[in-house]
Formats: C-alpha cells, sequence, structure tokens
C-alpha cells in the first residue's frame, strides 16, 4: 500500500506547467487566518469558494501528508508549493519530499531574506541557489521559481535592478518567475512591459488589484490590507495585463486576496475574471 501511495504521488508530482492555463486558482495565503485556525475548515472554505487548484504557502502546523489529504477530500490539486528560502538552505531533500507528498509540480520562493535595500551581491547569491535548488528539483521531477515582490527592482546607478541580475545569472531550463502583479506595480515597473521583457521567464501570476491612489515606487515588499481592492476595482488594466501573460507564457493564475476580507471579496474577483476567460 505504501509503494502504491508512493508511486501515485511521484505520477502527481511529475509534470509541471502542463494544464489549462485559462483556469484560475487559489494563493492558499488569502486564507490563512482560516487555515490557521482550522485547517479542515479552511480547506472547505477553498473547496466552497469554488476551486479546484491550488498553490500552498506553508501547511499551518501540520505536515504535508495531512494538508495533501484535505486537499484531495475537497477535490482540491495542490499543483505548487511555496517554502522558505530558508528551508531550502538547510534541508532541500527534506522540502523536495515535502512538495512531491503535496503532490506539486513546481516550489516556489517568495521572499529573499534581506535587510534594507536588496543588493546586487544578494542577487548574485539568491541567483547561485536558485539555479542549484533548480537542478536539484529538476532531477526529482519538480520545477523551480521565484516569485515577484517589489524589492528586487529598485532601479541600480546603471538603470537595471536585482531582477536583471537574478534574470540574467540563472538558467530558464532550471529557473521560472512568478509574477505577483500588486508587488511590481507597487515597485513603479510595467507588467505588461516586463512580459514582453523576458518572455517565457514567467509561468505564473499572483492577481490581486491595488486601490486607486495606493503610493507606488515603493521597494519594501509591503503594503497595509487596504491598499488591496476586488480584482477589477483598481488601478491594473487586467485585459491587457492577462493578454500579454498568455503570449509571453503564463500558465498559471492565482488569486492572492490580501484584503481584510478575503471570504468576501474572492467571489466577485472570480466573477469579473471570468470576463477574461479565467475560471476555477
Amino acid at each position: 500500500m505504501k509503494l502504491k501511495l508512493a508511486a501515485v504521488l511521484m505520477m502527481a508530482s511529475a509534470t509541471a506547467f502542463a494544464q489549462d492555463p485559462n483556469k484560475l486558482g487559489l494563493q492558499l495565503w488569502s486564507l490563512r487566518a482560516q487555515l490557521t485556525a482550522s485547517l479542515p475548515a479552511g480547506m472547505a472554505e477553498a473547496k466552497d469558494l469554488g476551486f479546484t487548484m491550488v498553490e500552498s504557502a506553508g501547511t499551518y502546523g501540520h505536515s504535508a501528508r495531512e494538508l495533501r489529504q484535505l486537499a484531495d477530500a475537497n477535490g482540491i490539486k495542490i499543483v505548487g508549493a511555496h517554502i522558505d528560502y530558508l528551508r531550502l538552505q538547510t534541508d532541500l531533500k527534506g522540502a523536495i519530499a515535502d512538495a512531491k507528498t503535496l503532490g506539486a509540480s513546481y516550489v516556489i520562493v517568495a521572499w529573499v531574506p534581506h535587510k534594507g535595500d536588496f543588493t546586487v551581491q544578494q542577487a548574485h547569491m539568491a541567483a547561485a541557489n536558485f539555479t542549484a535548488w533548480g537542478a536539484a528539483m529538476k532531477a526529482d521531477g519538480l520545477k523551480f521559481g521565484f516569485h515577484t515582490h517589489g524589492y528586487e527592482f529598485k532601479p541600480l546607478a546603471d538603470g537595471s535592478s536585482a531582477f536583471d541580475v537574478m534574470m540574467s545569472q540563472t538558467d530558464p531550463n532550471l529557473v521560472f518567475c512568478e509574477m505577483d502583479v500588486f508587488w511590481v506595480v507597487q515597485a513603479g515597473v510595467d507588467p505588461v512591459k516586463l512580459l514582453e521583457k523576458y518572455p517565457g521567464r514567467f509561468k505564473a501570476f499572483h492577481i490581486k488589484d491595488m486601490k486607486k491612489g495606493a503610493p507606488t515606487g515603493l521597494y519594501e515588499g509591503h503594503a497595509p490590507a487596504s491598499d488591496n481592492v476586488i480584482v477589477g476595482q483598481g488601478v491594473m488594466d487586467w485585459p491587457a495585463i492577462i493578454a500579454a501573460g498568455r503570449k509571453a507564457g503564463v500558465e498559471y493564475s492565482f488569486i492572492e486576496d490580501e484584503t481584510s476580507d478575503p471570504i468576501g471579496n474572492i467571489p466577485p474577483s472570480i466573477k469579473y475574471l471570468e470576463t477574461l476567460g479565467l475560471k476555477p
């Protein structure tokens, strides 16, 4: 029985970026309050919202196997896993095992630890780690990517950015990118132009909208919940962004609701995104 389960988990992890690019998923971080209070209730809430595809962000005090079992019980596929940078540095083998247990096809790093500005030296180090982790994961049937968070776009003296450094020093066959549209826009970067600059590198979107008048040109990767609004009610040009993403090779789109009322705000966000062809 254990051998059979292991084979099933291996098969579930083997295929990456082979799904309907019009399918809309949920980043479970959106329901972190619900999942922390009760993992079973939180996963049931994800189902009730209509999602059958999610991306994880931690396991909320439970094991990867327990999260997988609850996902399976609710008819939900965990396609990707956000895993902490420091965990990958100290326990890469264990992190890979957890991702495969979840049934994920890829692993994402959402934040590179740093204080103050994210420097070129830190970008070099991150790129080297990303390459090593990407190679290790590829050998185990997974893909590896990193998630934009704003701080990496602060302009350098020559007009480039730490993001450009990481892109130039990582192999597209080993490292892909997940664009969090909110943090890209908060950093004053045009997401459409970024997709056009790096075609094929972005494989996933985090979709969340920014209220009109919220400050931009910031590089901290933080914002109050009040700067987030229902998708389609903020400043993002979603028709252009979604179209550019399809052209550039984006295959996964996840709502990540960081408003103060995700349960109330996710349904109208879904309704709007359905007008652009994205459906749970």
